[in-house]
């Protein structure tokens, strides 16, 4: 069947090792600690500067230099530490506390001044004292509920997030075997670094030439707007960033349609890598969006349109006059698909003790926890972030109706709706303004609530994560245990490094020219959401339409009873699903082209090994687009400090 040989092919091409090994080691570790002491306070300065963070080189590039360094020793690294150096790495980017520097801007922003909001902020937030704010310290009386709410929900989020995808990653991949087709480009990304220096290596080869490909188009895409405007101060851009609008070209014969085409290059290797029924069935629900959105303006339906709306305007109009509705609508037919996929699999299973089996087995020596420990913590979990935020918020009776909402019933629902397109087509999914609607619903006046704690989240895309640990053979406890030396670690460096940063100037100012251009721009964006809960009217109470939820869930429900009955692929069904879903087109059509070519070219041209082929192209062109990302951003930074210097 079409279904079988598809999900066949991407389920193949890595195949699940039976030895599982512990990656965690000290080397692993003290990369991890060289990233996070070199790297990211560098990436934090340049995110200021240039609005750019080279997380993902930096990654690549600590990664290659200690593999590198272990074979000078004559020492050779196993696929599992490989995968745990690599993790560390990436992990060790994150800054939880840079997320202060915007606090202390924006209670003492124009924006929220012109609103007379200046002293509502809560102190969890940020301090609101003139006095307290010039002194430019984290290390202050008057930090701590703020810097402590950052600690407290930055251990528990990462705790929460690893425990509920692999409870997902159990769920999908263990009983549904389900074959997870992305998950493989990072894997064998990864597995090409194993083979590093070896010049007979397909592998190795195969991510050359991917890393080659992404330094040219890095450089034509991002480093010639980068470095003119570095040099000369005048932006010169060979192909459009992000992409060219076509809206108000069209907008005579396509009313109400975004229209317009990326040129990035990335979009083309996803059509390749992702699996082609997947693809086709985007464009074809891309396609069908286009054609009908001209009926749904004639008919009224898509109101808040006008005749010169761009891109960006048309579609935040069309969310909000019917696609917010519809996509709940979407999301839920898509999440009854997937339970009815399971009641269906344990039915035809020949007897209750074999379903058990399983679903509560696991491959010896992965690692594995019981499915009670998984339910308890996350339970506890919600509990824990539901009484915390009832406690800040007074324990206002809407707020917490909401809050336990979110945490019981959204946040499982969505993270399996989206570990299952994930595991399914590779595909992720979450609903815009649902964060917005429920404390608008809740009743709520005020600006605390928008900086509570909520249990909101989506932990589908962690399975991927949980796939690539299995086909590396990595046990998952080496990951546990990386994270367990690892947090404590970060926490510590970030608000070090944070706290120097400003100490060297207030932020935003000319010393961070991309803060000092754009973060009044977003505070003027933000008051217009959290105003929501300060004024009477707000456009979210437009978006919440339950005739276009019930249309929503009619239109995924019989895309794939329709799609099932003529035998279409269940790719091409989540795929068309996916695409009603009011996707941008800009970058759709690229990913077409790319699947076409990855099909019916390179396939017939290479047989089976272009799937091997394609993910480890892939991930070198990732490595090097973000080699030269980095790059011009470090050149752009130097500009700066020089012209500086001259003045």
């Amino acid at each position: 069947m079409k279904l079988d040989k598809e999900l066949e092919e991407f389920r193949d091409l890595i195949q699940r090792p039976t030895e599982f090994n512990d990656g965690f080691t000290w080397t692993s570790f003290a990369a991890a600690v060289f990233i996070a002491l070199m790297m990211v306070p560098g990436a934090m300065y340049m995110g200021l500067v240039a609005g750019q963070s080279p997380t993902n080189a930096a990654t690549w590039v600590t990664a290659i230099l200690f593999l590198e360094v272990a074979r000078r020793t004559h020492k050779t690294l196993k696929r599992a530490e490989i995968f745990v150096l690599f993790y560390l790495c990436s992990a060790a980017m994150a800054t939880p506390f840079s997320g202060l520097l915007w606090n202390q801007f924006v209670v003492q922003s124009e924006a929220v001044y012109a609103q007379g909001w200046q002293n509502d902020f809560p102190i969890w937030f940020a301090p609101s004292d003139p006095e307290v704010l010039g002194q430019r310290s984290f290390f202050m009386r008057e930090w701590l509920p703020a810097v402590g709410l950052v600690f407290l929900t930055s251990v528990l989020g990462r705790v929460d997030g690893r425990i509920l995808g692999y409870g997902l990653f159990k769920l999908t991949s263990d009983y549904e075997k389900l074959p997870f087709p992305m998950a493989p480009v990072g894997a064998m990304g990864m597995l090409a670094l194993e083979e590093q220096g070896d010049e007979e290596s397909p592998r190795w080869r195969y991510f050359s030439i991917g890393g080659a490909i992404g330094m040219i188009f890095g450089f034509i895409y991002l480093g010639i707007p980068v470095l003119s405007n570095a040099i000369f101060n005048v932006t010169m851009q060979p192909l459009p960033i992000p992409f060219v609008d076509w809206t108000g070209k069209t907008e005579g014969f396509l009313p109400a349609v975004a229209t317009g085409m990326s040129f990035d290059m990335g979009s083309f290797f996803i059509g390749m890598v992702m699996p082609f029924w997947a693809v086709l069935g985007s464009f074809l629900g891309v396609v069908f969006t286009i054609v009908v959105n001209p009926f749904l303006y004639g008919a009224g339906i898509l109101s808040e349109w006008r005749p010169g709306d761009g891109t960006i305007v048309t579609l935040y109009k069309n969310t909000i006059d019917f696609y917010f509705s519809f996509s709940v609508g979407l999301s839920l037919a898509v999440a009854l698909i997937g339970f009815y996929s399971v009641w269906s699999s344990v039915k035809r299973s020949k007897a209750g003790q074999t379903v058990q089996d399983e679903l509560l087995g696991a491959p010896p020596g992965r690692g594995d926890i019981p499915n009670w420990g998984i339910l308890s913590f996350y339970f506890g979990y919600v509990s824990l972030y539901i009484l915390l935020s009832g406690w800040l918020i007074d324990w206002h009776r809407g707020v917490m109706i909401v809050l336990c909402f979110y945490g019981l019933v959204y946040t499982p629902v969505m993270s399996y709706v989206t570990a299952r397109l994930e595991g399914m087509c590779g595909q992720a999914v979450n609903l815009p303004l649902v964060r917005e609607a429920g404390f608008i619903l809740s009743g709520y006046e005020g600006l605390k609530i928008w900086f509570l704690p909520i249990p909101l989240s989506n932990y589908g895309s962690d399975t991927v994560f949980y796939r690539q640990a299995e086909l590396t053979g990595t046990r998952f406890w080496s990951v546990w245990k990386a994270d367990f030396f690892l947090v404590p670690f970060i926490l510590v460096c970030s608000i070090v490094f944070a706290n120097f940063i400003w100490s060297l100037a207030p932020i935003p100012s000319a010393a961070y020219p991309f803060a000092q251009r754009m973060w009044e721009f977003q505070a003027l964006n933000q008051t217009i959401t959290w105003g929501a809960t300060m004024d009477e009217f707000s456009p979210f109470y437009k978006a919440l339409n339950l005739l276009y939820i019930g249309a929503g869930s009619v239109a995924g429900l019989l895309t794939y009873i329709i799609l099932a009955v003529f035998g279409a692929p269940i790719l091409l069904a989540y795929g068309f699903v996916r695409g009603l879903n009011q996707t941008m087109p800009h970058s759709m059509f690229l990913m077409f082209f790319g699947a076409l070519i990855g099909r019916f070219h390179f396939q017939k041209k290479f047989g089976p090994q272009w799937r091997k082929m394609i993910p480890v192209i892939s991930a070198g062109f990732g490595c090097g687009m973000g080699l030269i990302a980095m790059l011009c951003v470090g050149i752009t930074f130097l500009s700066q400090s020089i012209f500086q210097l001259g003045y």
